[in-house]
């Protein structure tokens, strides 16, 4: 195991760090990946480890899934052309995301593997300058004249330089945290020869890219260096735009009312991508459809020569190539391939444990890198590019997630009862104490009045155990509260369980409390099945200072009352949350839920006068569950789900309706 672990491990060192000597090493190194990814999810290798998948990774799935669909539908539009199919090609190679962070995770790739691969790369840029320097049969002086491009585009070059280099520079922060000091220098040593070779490039789209990079060092120096490195930050970019010939060549013919004829043919090459958007505003013209319109465009006299030389393989800016090529929905996925990845690293850049905090920052600046590069440039149809983001992103998701994984090491220091409130829950209670076990020291149960085994079962796992009358949800749990006498209280439903992960992040938080109050996650399992969104969506407040919280007193969806200026956090691990036995059991809930719920808003003096208002909340509700919180995502499943509370929420508002119809007739 070990062997292959570090066989995996060294694929990816070979494949970001020698992405700038071979574009065939890269994709060659992707490949080997994807397959031992292959092989672990034949043989269940995370599930014998009782590995939690994240969600968020089924995020990023989604949307470079998503890409490549908008991809295969506009190729279709395309009407299957050659041309469009070598697009197509590409992109489908997003598919292998899953398999990639399936290897890298069970390979317990971590901070070290992830940085040294972006180390390497910058490495890599440096040799190859070295080499050429030493072919060059000309003056050293004109060697530096001209663009370095390392043997490749020089955009290219220039811009995977520069982002490699800049996440050397985070390294630094890693590994001096570590007390790798060595380490620390020689990665801030590479990094800095390595953005000083990547602005050899020329390329301007680094310029723009820098300043926001530098900016996320930001998260990493403490609040009092913040001014200096900005002032810092501020220096070196003035230093690299008098140092590039292209920016103070373009700046002249700015102030001499010309623009920079590159810029033109951009700017020429927008305008045929956008009115090519305008013409198909939904689905674009195709993957061929941008060069057809631009070779035509091209055609005419009135354009510059050097157009159809320039500017007719792509529009030379992502977010246009998107429209034009596959319309609303191009531009819909393009965000959701950058703003997705984004999304779920800057959640972590916060992150206490620093080798995760690192992660997040790096993992952070890809998007980002690539956002600001594909303002001039079509990256998501450069093989390389492309290769490169899916490669880095797999790769640092992944030691982000086993850093954050082996980040709970702490014990809780303070002292935690837990409370369930139960009836006829004989199918459910055992497990739900058990799990209540892994962070509570003292463990109550309120049953109402149960008929089955429930409080025979609860009797052997709990240390207090009472039968009362049922006066409704939020009173009821105000009475188990009222018996704890944990510095901290664990509020459950007997459905649900605290998985082991979540038990470690909560002990682990406990040693030293950041908040007053937690929400917990919820995983929904129900038919069999894990959900992750829809209805998972919502993380509810179960844990929480015990000193001046109390619960309301409604009927049902009690809420738990926190004094005015403590800090409510969301912690990552998941409640596991079992809802219904089955269909019929979901039939049967539902309905009381939705019956309770309509007369505690009857009893506040809610009304609604027509049955107009149930069905829009009832058709907001599903819409909610399904597409806004990714519910689709979940299968039939995640379908029958949003169905089920959209029915909950008709039934519930329609309850209401009829109690104001029997209010009025009395």
């Amino acid at each position: 195991m070990l062997k292959s672990n570090l066989m995996i491990q060294a694929l990816l060192l070979a494949g970001l760090g020698g992405a700038l000597v071979s574009s065939s090493l890269l994709a060659a190194a992707t490949l080997l990946i994807t397959v031992a990814g292959i092989v672990a999810i034949k043989r269940r290798t995370l599930e014998q480890t009782d590995w939690d998948t994240p969600k968020e990774l089924r995020l990023i799935h989604f949307a470079f899934w998503f890409f490549v669909l908008v991809s295969t539908i506009a190729w279709l539009i395309d009407g299957f052309s050659y041309e469009g199919l070598k697009t197509l090609g590409t992109h489908a190679r997003f598919i292998l995301f899953w398999p990639l962070v399936i290897a890298l995770t069970a390979a317990a790739l971590k901070a070290a593997g992830a940085f040294s691969s972006m180390i390497l790369a910058a490495v890599a840029a440096s040799a190859i300058l070295v080499i050429d320097l030493l072919a060059y049969q000309g003056g050293f002086d004109s060697f530096f004249h001209y663009r370095f491009g390392g043997g490749i585009n020089p955009i290219t070059f220039g811009n995977l330089t520069l982002l490699a280099s800049v996440i050397s520079w985070v390294a630094c922060f890693h590994f001096w945290h570590n007390n790798q000091k060595g380490l620390a220098i020689l990665a801030l040593a590479i990094g800095s020869t390595g953005i000083l070779i990547a602005l050899l490039s020329q390329t301007r789209s680094n310029l723009i890219a820098l300043p926001v990079l530098l900016l996320f060092f930001l998260a990493l120096v403490p609040a009092r260096a913040r001014i200096p490195a900005i002032l810092a930050i501020a220096v070196l970019i003035v230093s690299a735009v008098l140092s590039s010939n292209r920016v103070t060549d373009t700046i002249e013919q700015v102030s001499e009312g010309e623009l920079d004829p590159s810029i033109q043919l951009r700017f020429e090459a927008w305008q045929v991508a956008w009115n090519t958007f305008g013409d198909n505003p939904l689905t674009g013209a195709g993957l061929n459809g941008y060069k057809l319109a631009a070779q035509a465009h091209g055609e005419s006299d009135d354009v510059h020569r050097n157009f159809l030389s320039c500017c007719t393989d792509h529009a030379h800016n992502d977010f246009l190539q998107a429209a034009a090529t596959r319309g609303t929905l191009g531009i819909l996925s393009w965000l959701f391939l950058l703003g997705i990845p984004f999304a779920v690293f800057a959640r972590q850049l916060r992150n206490p444990h620093k080798p995760v905090a690192c992660l997040a920052i790096a993992g952070a600046m890809l998007p980002t890198g690539y956002l600001t590069f594909g303002l001039t440039e079509a990256t998501f149809d450069r093989s390389l590019f492309l290769t490169f983001y899916l490669l880095g992103v797999a790769g640092f998701v992944s030691a982000m997630f086993n850093e954050l994984a082996a980040s709970y090491t702490r014990q809780r220091k303070v002292s935690v009862s837990a409370t369930v409130i139960t009836m006829n829950e004989e199918d459910h209670i055992e497990d739900c104490l058990k799990s209540a076990r892994l962070v509570a020291d003292e463990i109550i149960v309120l049953d109402s009045g149960s008929s089955d085994r429930t409080v025979e079962i609860a009797r052997q796992y709990a240390d207090v155990v009472e039968v009362t009358d049922w006066p409704g949800f939020g009173i009821q749990k105000q009475r188990a509260l009222d018996k704890a006498s944990g510095d901290w209280v664990l509020s459950l439903d007997a459905d649900e369980r605290v998985t082991p992960e979540l038990a470690r992040e909560i002990n682990h938080h406990l040693s030293e409390p950041d908040a007053d109050a937690y929400k917990l996650p919820w995983a929904v399992t129900i038919y069999g099945k894990r959900l992750d969104f829809g209805r998972s969506g919502r993380a509810p407040l179960r844990l929480f200072r015990r000193e001046g919280v109390r619960f309301s007193d409604a009927l049902v969806h009690e809420r738990i009352l926190i004094p005015e200026g403590r800090k409510v956090k969301t912690l990552r691990g998941r409640l596991t949350h079992y809802t219904h036995r089955d269909f019929g059991h979901s039939l049967e809930k539902s309905a009381k839920y939705a019956w309770l719920g309509a007369r505690e808003k009857h009893r506040k003096g809610k009304k609604t006068r027509t049955m107009i208002y149930p069905t829009l909340r009832g058709l907001m509700t599903f819409v909610q569950v399904y597409f806004i919180r990714f519910g689709f995502l979940d299968g039939a499943v995640g379908y029958l789900t949003a169905v089920t509370y959209a029915q909950v929420t008709f039934n519930k508002y329609a309850g209401l309706w009829t109690l104001g119809k029997l209010s009025k007739s009395n």
